[in-house]
């Protein structure tokens, strides 16, 4: 009798498909995960700001910085485009990285040295770069945007309730604690330091009056909003963070081609001069504020260390000492403080000292780079946006709030370097979108002819 068949079972589909479905799992996962650069990238600059100095998981800054990353490449690998664009700004900022690089390479490990190096060159590279990338459309320059009021809004009520005494308000409560970072006494945000809060409100300010003028906000959260502007700027208590904002707003009162403008920053520093005369009304106020504008000793201060950074940076001219070895080092070049290391309280200082005559030359030009960017012609498409021309002429201002209050403090602040470089970027791109937009219209008009 012939054999009878056995029968097999089917195969199991799941067996055999789970490689197919696994694959496809990862593929939809990395599809998501590169589709959110714009909110991965908005986290990561609020954690550069909220970043906590000492708890354990002090680096999510970083975490939050290489999610952002892995996101942006995963989005070129997915699409297939080429890996960036080459800037004019590029040359000079990766040379200057490259430079503090090698330096820190022949130095012994330090977690505070790269960390530096990375909040000073390497962040705002690559924000710069990013930035570039992502931030295409109108609808994506208008979340940047609507981030940039509710970091304002928010450092604007940390600094007011802790100029009138209301700390139980401020959140997160580090700020409050007198051990960490500096200025303690002062409206210091959580950045932990005076000026670069201040430089934030000062920047974010702008962007405020801005947004205000194209009628993006509007009403009472707007007037509140810019209202309480100045206020947060005298509570930083900072010299050099009123002159910057004095400067700003004058120049925006007397210098600005555009009426409605000058009317919102007039509107601005009334309500500044208003403040302060309501806060010298207290006489503690007024003590404080009296204080600090005779107080004689940082300046005597900043010219000890600026002649003792002049004496290191003539031993070293060319190439210089090297990231994060001018503190220790300094504190030999300076008599009459008794301090293990003393700080240049000067970006281009710093530059000059650390990456010698060679480090400043980049520096200097990529901040003539950047300037140039707010010179670009602004594509017909955009002419109602976010980077209109209006944008274009308070770009020097945002760049002279960051430079001059750059020559009173080291900007190694990634919030406010990111910040800045975002935005660079930001007008980069839009560069670029004109440059085509040019050479579309000449090739129509080649045609017709």
């Amino acid at each position: 009798m012939p054999a009878t068949p056995v029968k097999t079972a089917a195969p199991v589909a799941w067996r055999t498909d789970a490689p197919a479905r696994s694959l496809g799992f990862a593929l939809q996962g990395l599809q998501a995960f590169a589709m959110a650069p714009i909110p991965l990238f908005l986290t990561a600059l609020a954690a550069m700001l909220l970043r906590h100095p000492d708890v354990d998981f002090y680096e999510v800054d970083r975490v939050a910085f290489a999610v952002l990353v892995l996101s942006v490449a995963a989005q070129y690998l997915i699409s297939r485009h080429r890996a960036g664009v080459v800037e004019r700004a590029t040359w000079p900022m990766l040379g200057l990285a490259m430079l503090a690089i090698f330096s820190v390479a022949g130095q012994p490990y330090e977690n505070q040295t790269w960390s530096l190096l990375a909040a000073k060159f390497i962040v705002p590279f690559a924000l710069f770069h990013i930035a570039a990338h992502v931030f295409r459309t109108e609808a994506h320059l208008r979340q940047f945007e609507v981030f940039a009021l509710i970091v304002l809004a928010y450092l604007c009520f940390t600094s007011i309730a802790f100029l009138v005494g209301a700390k139980q308000l401020i959140f997160p409560h580090y700020i409050l604690d007198e051990s960490l970072g500096y200025h303690a006494d002062r409206a210091r945000g959580p950045l932990l330091q005076a000026v670069a809060n201040g430089v934030s409100l000062n920047l974010l300010g702008i962007l405020a009056l801005h947004a205000f003028l194209r009628r993006r906000i509007r009403g009472l959260p707007a007037t509140l909003l810019l209202a309480s502007l100045p206020l947060a700027i005298l509570a930083t208590m900072t010299r050099a963070v009123w002159l910057s904002f004095a400067a700003s707003m004058g120049y925006l009162i007397f210098r600005s081609r555009n009426r409605r403008l000058r009317l919102i920053a007039a509107a601005v520093a009334l309500v500044g001069v208003l403040s302060l005369l309501i806060i010298l009304s207290f006489d503690d106020q007024r003590r404080t504020f009296s204080d600090r504008l005779s107080e004689a000793g940082p300046v005597e201060f900043r010219k000890a260390v600026y002649t003792g950074g002049w004496e290191m940076f003539l031993e070293k001219p060319l190439f210089g000492w090297g990231v994060n070895q001018m503190p220790a080092e300094l504190a030999r070049h300076v008599s009459g403080y008794k301090h293990k290391e003393l700080f240049p309280h000067n970006t281009y200082l710093e530059i000059l000292v650390e990456h010698g005559v060679l480090g400043l030359a980049l520096y200097l030009w990529v901040v003539w780079e950047i300037f140039q960017l707010g010179r670009s012609p602004v594509p017909r498409a955009e002419a109602a946006g976010f980077l209109n021309q209006h944008f274009h002429a308070i770009w020097p201002v945002l760049l002279g709030v960051y430079w001059i209050n750059a020559m009173v403090v080291v900007m190694n602040y990634q919030f406010v370097n990111g910040i800045v470089f975002t935005m660079a970027g930001m007008l980069a791109a839009q560069r670029r979108r004109a440059a085509s937009e040019a050479g579309v219209s000449l090739r129509i008009i080649h045609r017709a002819a």
